[in-house]
């Protein structure tokens, strides 16, 4: 998989979570802890998504790419947001995984 394959991976997930009503507030948010690929808001929950690519099935897929280790990156990446937002409200970890086909979006991937 190449860069520009993930990049419009996310372009797409993006569009798609918009149709769905979610509200983007950023993308590909940085810090020392890690990267979220979007942040969004549904209603009054701010949404974290992380989106995953993966064409083949081999070693469970896309869903299962996002181990415990990068669950906690991205948990720790999400506070420190927060943090530096001065943000306190109903927060949400969500998965897009693709196998380049379709999407699919896992609400309540993980939890904190």
């Amino acid at each position: 998989m190449t860069r520009y394959q993930g990049q419009q991976t996310e372009h797409h997930a993006e569009l798609w979570l918009k149709q769905q009503g979610l509200q983007l507030i950023t993308r590909n948010f940085r810090c020392r802890y890690g990267e979220i690929d979007l942040i969004m808001q549904q209603q009054d929950t701010l949404v974290f998504v992380e989106v995953r690519l993966r064409r083949s099935k081999d070693f469970g897929g896309a869903a299962a790419s996002i181990t415990n280790a990068k669950q906690q990156r991205i948990i720790h990446t999400a506070q420190y947001y927060l943090q530096q937002h001065g943000l306190n409200c109903p927060c949400r970890f969500d998965a897009v995984v693709s196998d380049g086909k379709q999407l699919q979006w896992i609400k309540n991937a993980f939890s904190a």
